[in-house]
């Protein structure tokens, strides 16, 4: 088990991740729910936007991963 040590601080990416802004909030479960059309439409069009998704994966390693394997997955394929 790895320990952080408390006086160390935190990290510039620790930092910048307590500061994001994630507004409009989307909760993991609602984002999960949008990511298959999401994946399908960013491989019609690259420039394809969602905003509320695209915040939450930018603040979620978690659904930011899922979203990535979901696009390669596809873009296979396509």
């Amino acid at each position: 088990m790895t320990h952080h040590d408390p006086r160390a601080g935190l990290t510039s990416d620790q930092v910048a991740s307590l500061l994001l802004d994630s507004a409009p909030y989307l909760s993991c479960d609602e984002c999960f729910e949008r990511l298959d059309a999401y994946a399908e439409a960013v491989l019609a069009d690259p420039r394809h936007t969602d905003v509320p998704l695209q915040v939450h994966l930018s603040a979620c390693g978690v659904c930011a991963q899922e979203a990535r394997s979901l696009v390669e997955l596809l873009a296979l394929d396509g």
